[in-house]
């Protein structure tokens, strides 16, 4: 996925959402060279994860079931993002 939003970012993937986001912040947290650098919530409707990976930094945010993960730079290299997809379809099946 290659969606470029309008603050400049990159939507590169979604997932379903099938575990809370506490879990997936654990879960990216597992990833080696992952860093959860923030993370916000109203605790009820959505929350936002924000960490960096190979000197990228990335989010992932929930909405409507799925999780949407976003990249700073619209330019990150695509195997940066496929190993943190693929990270966390281990855990999204």
């Amino acid at each position: 996925m290659n969606n470029k939003m309008s603050d400049g970012s990159r939507q590169f993937g979604e997932l379903p959402q099938t575990v809370l986001w506490d879990k997936l912040r654990e879960h990216i947290s597992k990833l080696p060279g992952a860093i959860v650098t923030g993370f916000l919530t109203d605790g009820i409707t959505e929350a936002w994860i924000d960490f960096s990976y190979r000197g990228q930094r990335l989010s992932i945010n929930d909405q409507f079931g799925e999780y949407l993960f976003f990249a700073v730079d619209p330019s990150a290299p695509d195997d940066v993002l496929e190993e943190v997809l693929a990270h966390c379809k281990l855990l999204l099946r």
